[in-house]
């Protein structure tokens, strides 16, 4: 009976390694799964991209005409109207997602208006975009072109300002989510240390909550900067999707991801398509490239 005890530890110990092991090359299988689907999506736009790349070269990045009747494509206009789009619905969401978050996460982090305005914020990322396409046209465009006629400008109402504007409301709740989480983790004793030394609340959001959360608040704007690269519906039905580079935020325009939408089932020739392909693959390249700013930035914030 004292020999079968010791075998049977052996057994569920033996047992328990090899769960653990077939688990972590599990998560191995995923993690290099990942890495290869990536990899992939980049190589499948490079090589459809092949044909624009040696018709058109390097000039398609900075030309200014998109004219697929006459074979002339140029990627300027986009590249700049999904940044400008872009950067400007951060612009406008920044404070609204800080408010949010330092609201419920440290003024009022529990209760039924904690609850409901939670949830409210939550359900803002799960409408579909289409329907903020919907909103923007039947509300959005009204209001903007009211106040382009105040301010003197040609009263579009569709354009860059109102695809930024509903841009900012659908990025919003991530940045807010996130800083919400991470100011909620910030250990009591540092804050009680500073309310112990006579410091209001505000100062300790200042100078114990935000610095303790920065490289988290940050990672939250990066998050919405992604995702606002990558819309397509909302922003398709009210930034005017023209083909000109714009004269300013209130005149139309159009981004990477719309005009591939727009014109993806219309490419009737390999040129064409290649060109829009090549499109897609500059986006990707520069969603890249603004992470990798992004993780830098953050990898700072976080040694300081």
């Amino acid at each position: 009976m004292n020999n079968q005890k010791p075998r049977t530890k052996a057994k569920s110990s033996s047992g328990m390694i090899r769960a653990e092991s077939i688990f972590k090359r599990s998560l191995v299988g995923v993690g290099i799964a990942m890495i290869l689907l990536v990899v992939g999506l980049m190589l499948t736009l490079i090589i459809e991209s092949v044909p624009s790349m040696k018709n058109l070269g390097i000039k398609y990045l900075w030309g200014r005409t998109w004219d697929p009747v006459n074979n002339v494509y140029g990627a300027l206009p986009f590249l700049i109207g999904t940044l400008l789009t872009s950067f400007l619905a951060l612009i406008i969401s920044i404070p609204f997602s800080f408010a949010i978050a330092i609201y419920l996460g440290e003024y009022n982090p529990k209760g039924w208006l904690s609850n409901f305005l939670k949830n409210t914020v939550e359900l803002i990322a799960a409408v579909p975009s289409v329907i903020y396409g919907f909103w923007g046209l039947l509300v959005l465009v009204p209001l903007v072109r009211s106040l382009e006629t105040k301010v003197g400008v040609l009263p579009y109402g569709i354009g860059i300002f109102t695809a930024s504007l509903i841009l900012a409301v659908m990025i919003i709740p991530y940045a807010a989510s996130l800083g919400r989480e991470m100011i909620r983790l910030v250990p009591s004793p540092l804050k009680e240390g500073a309310y112990s030394l006579g410091a209001t609340r505000f100062e300790v959001i200042k100078n114990v909550v935000l610095p303790y959360t920065k490289s988290g608040l940050f990672a939250g704007i990066l998050l919405s900067l992604g995702r606002a690269l990558g819309e397509t519906m909302a922003v398709t039905m009210v930034i005017g999707n023209t083909s000109m580079i714009p004269d300013s935020i209130f005149g139309p325009g159009n981004t990477m991801a719309s005009v591939i939408a727009n014109e993806f089932t219309e490419a009737d020739h390999t040129l064409y398509l290649s060109a829009l392909i090549e499109l897609g693959l500059v986006l990707f390249i520069v969603t890249v490239v603004i992470n990798m700013i992004g993780k830098r930035i953050i990898k700072r914030f976080t040694n300081e």
